[in-house]
């Protein structure tokens, strides 16, 4: 049995899709931390049967519209004195800037430089979003 120790304060990412952790991590940049940061693969969830989990041993700002784009199902757990003090359940955001990028050639964003790509959140249950500029689609299972 793999026992990861509990951590006295920081933040623990759970019930990330399987294999979704690690984009987590790089995303997070986590891999340059100079705090300790545990990445889970794999692990049996009751919930959905294997899940990915991040420990870190730290308090840090985290995009949690990035987070809960990436995987809807995330919870994230806030530590303090090795308790749980909030928990946060993430979902599709209404709204992503600068974290998918348009597809459509002729959109202005492929155009010109250094404008934000913004998508807006079309059907939840689907996971589907449009282009701001251009209304172009973009499934958020890719």
């Amino acid at each position: 049995m793999l026992n990861i120790n509990s951590i006295t304060k920081g933040i623990v990412i759970d019930h990330i899709k399987p294999g979704y952790g690690i984009r987590i991590f790089e995303y997070l940049k986590l891999d340059k931390a100079n705090f300790t940061v545990a990445l889970i693969m794999n692990a049996t969830s009751r919930k959905y049967g294997r899940k990915d989990m991040i420990k870190i041993e730290n308090v840090i700002d985290l995009d949690l519209a990035m987070l809960g784009f990436i995987d809807p199902n995330i919870t994230v757990n806030i530590i303090e004195d090795e308790k749980i003090i909030e928990k946060i359940n993430l979902s599709l955001p209404e709204r992503v800037e600068g974290i998918i990028q348009c597809k459509n050639p002729r959109c202005i964003t492929s155009e010109e430089r250094g404008i934000t790509h913004k998508f807006v959140l079309l059907d939840e249950n689907k996971g589907i979003y449009k282009c701001e500029y251009c209304d172009q689609i973009y499934s958020w299972e890719g």
